[in-house]
C-alpha cells in the first residue's frame, strides 16, 4: 500500500506541475518557462549529487543521458506550447502517449508483442484519432485553429518524450541521479542559448519564483516515482504513475472550466487506457 500511495503522490505532483506550467506558458514565453523549470531542477540535482557523491558513470551511460536531455528539452518546449494554445484536457493525455514510443521501438527491434501491449497500442491509436478528429472539425468550423495546432504539437512532444525515455533508461544504468543530472546539464545550456538567440524576456519577482517552484515539483515527482519503485512492484508503480494526465484534466476542467465534446472525451479516455495497458504489458 505504501508504494501505491507514493506512486499516486508522484502522479498527482506531475499532473499539478504540468497544469501550472500550462498556466505560466499562457502569459510567459515558453522558452522562459523552460529555462526556469529546468534550471531550478538542475540546481536541486547538483546539490543532491554533492551530498550523495555517486560514482561517475561511464561514457556509455553518460552519452545516452545527455541525448535524453536534449530530446526532453525539445519535447517539453513543444508540450508547453501546446498547453498554452490548446485545451489542457486534451493535450496532456495525448502527450502522455510518449510512453508508448520505447515499446514501439522495442517491437521494431524484435521484442515480443504481448496481447496487452497489442491491445494498448490499438486503443491508444484509436484514442488519438478520435481526439484529433473532433479538434479538426472544430477548427474547420472556425471555432479555433489553435486546437488543431495544439494536437500536432502534443503528438510531436509525445515522440520527443519517447526518445527521452529511451535515452534516460539507458543512462540510468550508470546511476539514476547522474542520469537525471546529466540530462538537465545538457538541456539547460541549450535552452539558455535559445533564449539569448531569440532575445526572450525573462520574468522577475513572483512569476520567476513560481516557475522555479514548478521546477521543484517536477523533481519531487521524479524522486517520488523512483522511491515508489522500491516499495511496490514495477507493474503497479508504472500504471499508477502513468495516470498523471488525469490530474491535469481534472484541474483544467475544475479551474479553467474546460469542456470536451463526446468524441474528444472518449478519445482522451482511450489514449489513457492505452498507455496503462502498454505499461502493464511491458513492465
Amino acid at each position: 500500500m505504501l508504494g501505491i500511495a507514493i506512486a499516486l503522490a508522484a502522479a498527482c505532483t506531475w499532473g499539478l506541475s504540468d497544469f501550472c506550467a500550462g498556466r505560466f506558458s499562457r502569459r510567459v514565453p515558453v522558452l522562459a518557462v523552460l529555462l526556469f523549470v529546468e534550471g531550478a531542477g538542475l540546481v536541486t540535482l547538483l546539490l543532491a549529487v554533492a551530498v550523495v557523491q555517486p560514482s561517475l558513470p561511464s561514457w556509455e551511460h553518460a552519452l545516452p543521458a545527455m541525448g535524453a536531455g536534449a530530446a526532453g528539452a525539445l519535447a517539453l518546449g513543444l508540450f508547453y506550447q501546446a498547453l498554452s494554445i490548446g485545451s489542457m484536457s486534451i493535450v496532456a493525455p495525448l502527450a502522455a502517449t510518449g510512453a508508448i514510443v520505447p515499446v514501439v521501438v522495442g517491437i521494431a527491434g524484435g521484442d515480443r508483442v504481448t496481447v496487452l501491449i497489442g491491445a494498448g497500442l490499438l486503443v491508444a491509436f484509436a484514442g488519438v484519432l478520435l481526439a484529433s478528429r473532433e479538434a479538426e472539425e472544430e477548427a474547420s468550423e472556425g471555432q479555433s485553429a489553435a486546437s488543431r495546432l495544439s494536437i500536432v504539437l502534443a503528438l510531436c512532444a509525445a515522440v520527443g518524450f519517447g526518445l527521452f525515455f529511451i535515452g534516460y533508461d539507458r543512462g540510468a544504468e550508470g546511476g539514476v541521479l547522474w542520469a537525471a543530472t546529466l540530462a538537465r546539464l545538457t538541456a539547460v545550456p541549450l535552452i539558455a542559448i535559445a533564449v539569448v538567440v531569440t532575445r526572450t524576456g525573462l520574468p522577475r519577482g513572483r512569476t520567476a519564483w513560481g516557475l522555479a517552484g514548478n521546477g521543484q515539483l517536477d523533481c519531487a515527482a521524479t524522486a517520488l516515482y523512483a522511491l515508489a519503485a522500491t516499495k511496490a512492484d514495477l507493474v503497479v508503480v508504472a500504471v499508477v504513475g502513468s495516470l498523471y494526465p488525469v490530474v491535469t484534466v481534472v484541474l483544467a476542467r475544475t479551474i479553467l472550466k474546460e469542456r470536451m465534446g463526446v468524441l474528444q472525451a472518449v478519445g482522451v479516455a482511450a489514449a489513457l487506457l492505452g498507455v496503462v495497458l502498454v505499461s502493464v504489458g511491458s513492465a
